[in-house]
């Protein structure tokens, strides 16, 4: 699969739904972290959603839009990640109009799990990176603004 252009994404994601003028000032944009927050990948679960809610938190706004991070937890049981509750965490963020990105699970087998979800729902997909350079890139990608031109060095993820 060729990298995912965010910046086109969220340039959609944007417009969709918001007629011509795109998002109204003050419209929250929303990124979803799927994580461990439980069991023995605990740390590195955390780490991304802690990394991802500091830099959201330090930045605020973009360009008029209220940036929102919500973490939600891809383990069930004793504690470790399962290929449904990581499919549920990508239906979940599919669900929610403001959606703009979704920063996946720090292993990567269950990153294929949520891929095709958010893929399919044209929403950006970051994973393999820290949560606090997936909020830059976030960030950059509104900034950019122009989804006619999308800018392959706004993000550096995995294909």
């Amino acid at each position: 699969m060729p990298p995912i252009l965010l910046a086109c994404l969220l340039g959609a994601a944007l417009l969709a739904g918001c007629g011509e003028g795109g998002a109204k000032e003050g419209a929250r944009v929303t990124v979803y972290v799927s994580a461990p927050l439980g069991g023995p990948e605990m740390k590195a679960g955390r780490q991304l959603c802690d990394g991802a809610r500091e830099e959201a938190r330090r930045v605020g706004t973009v360009e008029g839009l209220e940036l929102a991070v919500v973490c939600l937890d891809a383990t069930e049981g004793e504690g470790r990640w399962t290929l449904a509750k990581v499919g549920a965490n990508a239906r979940r963020a599919t669900e929610d109009s403001t959606t703009v990105a979704y920063i996946g699970e720090p292993d990567e087998r269950a990153r294929k799990q949520s891929r095709p979800i958010v893929d399919a729902a044209e929403i950006a997909e970051l994973g393999g990176i820290g949560g606090d350079e997936a909020v830059k890139a976030v960030v950059a990608a509104i900034r950019a603004g122009d989804a006619s031109e999308p800018r392959q060095d706004v993000l550096k993820a995995e294909g």
